[in-house]
């Protein structure tokens, strides 16, 4: 299992900047709470599928199998 950062450098520069206009929670969402905290409850509960492959909700990161 690996997570990495998007392949799309202006995609991360945009989600990162975001993330630093909303003080480290997720741009995507609306509330503020420790559950859209980067890196969001929601990745981390995928992160820990052994199954799951793909994005996280705003397309920060990947995790892929490998």
């Amino acid at each position: 299992m690996a997570v990495r950062f998007n392949e799309d450098a202006t995609l991360v520069a945009q989600i990162k900047e975001g993330l630093k206009r909303k003080s480290g929670y997720c741009p995507c969402r609306l509330q503020k709470t420790e559950d859209t905290k980067c890196i969001c409850k929601e990745f981390r509960e995928q992160i820990a599928d052994p199954g799951f492959e793909g994005y996280c909700h705003c397309l920060l990161y990947y995790k892929s199998k490998d």
